[in-house]
């Protein structure tokens, strides 16, 4: 037992006692070092006994001792918690609160929207307010277009969420509305037809010099909009643009586009129209008709907040509040509907529920509790600094809600067939199903006089004396396991197996880990989430063969 797991043990338990005023518990402190220890995963069963005293010891101890014996091994504990303080969700000063969501329908909802999503959610039911889902189908670039099955997919996920919303729009079912207003700001002369290309567009914004179209009169602005709706033109030939100030420090914000022309086919209304908005036109319309109190948005969204408020202004209508977050990245995720689309075209991803997407469906196939995943948002609050953090965050905040759940079972990996040499001390194996959990009784594992190891326990400790977990103690050596005692000896105890079903598991990288399981599995349900003991937590898909998606350590 080395100082260091010794010492890992010990933070995580003063850890969890401090967390939960003065008691810590098994569970959690057993899924905090597992996910953190690799010297704890090969040695599950004397870590839990390591980890029982340790939080007697623990526990015996007062809150502030506690506490300072925490400072001590683990300060940057109360640095995160201060940390989440300041990151908590600010309140609304507001009687009456109506949000909405916004997901652009070119793939289901992914780990990257989970946090618009989850924040607004969390607002409307805290005040005992409106949500409303506002699927964002404008037409956008030619690589990012809407997809048909998406506005199902989003669904799904916001149900997944437990996500509640009260009214349902789609941007495709309102471009009348945008119209009409569109066409009011032109007559108000706050608005104008260009037809600049893009290069003399930008050399214009940054000399703060206005365009020659900029002048033309309300009636020729008018006559060319109404050309641009019949589909006279070309796409990139002629935009609306509204006429801002051309001395306005930020060169982006000198007469911003508000239409452009898209000749693009629509999943939901064809090829109908032929004139799209913009999204900072068509959310300064929809927000204020549709009452939005508060608009919740990524801090590097400012510019439509001054767009949007620019608009309303122009019509004098009331503002809302605008409420910002950072970006929140997973290390070493690259997350791209445009690039999943093309990649589920030309075969290279299964579809959606891929586990390479993380979309809200290949978290709930990989066994992610969405529990898990709303805690693990709500720990960030509203911050507006931009994160980066490891998948292992969720995956523990995963662990600690399955891990009871969880009953164990062996998989072996690669299997390799070794002979017993020796008389075997024991003809079975009685295992429980959950060590903390005795009410849920044994699994029953036969021996034989040839059993199965993995491949990689094989070629590591060749030569070594190991313990076949839960039976008896083995020298390895030319595929022959001499059998040499009953004693539970400090030494590396590994899965074994005399026989059992063909087993394939789904990895996070969409590779599959190929091997047995034991018979026992049969009284598993489909879509359980079990763990394999020294392998980690699945979730069963499938009987015939066994199939299974891998969660996590």
């Amino acid at each position: 037992m080395s100082d260091e797991r010794e010492e890992l043990i010990k933070r995580y338990a003063l850890r969890n006692a401090v967390k939960f005023d003065g008691e810590a518990n098994l569970g959690p402190v057993m899924g905090k070092v597992m996910g953190e220890s690799e010297e704890c995963r090969e040695d599950p069963d004397g870590t839990k006994d390591l980890i029982m005293k340790t939080i007697q010891q623990v526990n015996q101890l007062s809150l502030e001792e506690q506490k300072k014996e925490l400072k001590g091994l683990m300060p940057e504990f109360f640095e995160e918690k201060e940390k989440q303080e300041e990151d908590t969700l600010p309140e609304l000063d507001a009687d009456d609160v109506v949000m909405r969501m916004a997901p652009y329908p070119s793939g289901p909802l992914h780990i990257g929207n989970s946090r618009m999503v989850i924040l607004n959610d969390e607002y409307v039911k805290r005040y005992d307010g409106k949500l409303v889902l506002f699927y964002d189908d404008t037409i956008g670039s030619e690589k990012k277009k809407p997809l048909l099955e998406a506005y199902d997919l989003i669904k799904e996920g916001l149900e997944w969420l437990d996500v509640e919303w009260h009214e349902n729009y789609y941007k495709s079912e309102r471009m009348e509305i945008y119209y009409e207003y569109g066409e009011k700001i032109i007559e108000m002369g706050e608005a104008y037809v260009c037809e600049c290309d893009a290069e003399s567009l930008r050399k214009n914004r940054e000399k703060g010099v206005g365009c020659e179209h900029r002048e033309r009169s309300i009636e020729k602005n008018l006559e060319e909009w109404e050309k641009m709706l019949e589909g006279e033109f070309k796409e990139g030939e002629v935009t609306v643009r509204l006429k801002t100030d051309m001395q306005y420090p930020d060169p982006a914000f000198r007469d911003r586009v508000l239409f452009r022309v898209s000749h693009n086919e629509h999943p939901k209304v064809g090829d109908k129209y032929h004139v799209w908005p913009l999204l900072e036109f068509s959310w300064a319309i929809d927000d204020h008709l549709l009452g939005m109190t508060h608009i919740l948005r990524g801090k590097d969204l400012v510019m439509e907040d001054k767009m949007e408020e620019y608009i309303w202004n122009l019509f004098g209508w009331e503002d809302c509040e605008f409420l910002h977050y950072g970006m929140l990245r997973l290390k070493d995720i690259k997350l791209s509907k445009s690039e999943f689309q093309q990649q589920i075209k030309n075969d290279q991803l299964r579809g959606w529920d891929d586990p390479r997407t993380w979309s809200m469906q290949s978290l709930e196939r990989r066994g992610i509790e969405p529990d898990a995943l709303r805690e693990f948002i709500l720990d960030f609050g509203l911050s507006k600094t931009d994160i980066e953090v490891p998948a292992s965050k969720l995956y523990a905040k995963n662990r600690e809600l399955i891990d009871e759940k969880a009953n164990r079972y062996f998989f072996v990996k690669d299997p390799v067939c070794i002979e017993l040499i020796g008389e075997a001390p024991l003809q079975t194996s009685e295992i429980p199903r959950h060590p903390d959990f005795p009410e849920r009784g044994n699994r029953e594992i036969g021996i034989s006089d040839r059993l199965y190891i993995s491949k990689k326990d094989w070629e590591e400790n060749e030569g070594k004396e190991v313990r076949l977990k839960n039976l008896f103690n083995i020298e390895l050596e030319e595929k022959k396991a001499h059998i040499t005692d009953l004693e539970n000896k400090d030494i590396l105890k590994i899965q074994w197996l005399p026989d059992g079903e063909d087993c394939s598991v789904e990895m996070p990288d969409g590779s599959f880990d190929e091997g047995i399981v034991e018979k026992n599995i049969e009284e598993v349900e489909m879509g359980d989430i079990i763990q394999f003991e020294r392998y980690g937590f699945v979730r069963i898909l499938d009987d015939d063969p066994w199939t299974a998606a891998y969660g996590h350590r």
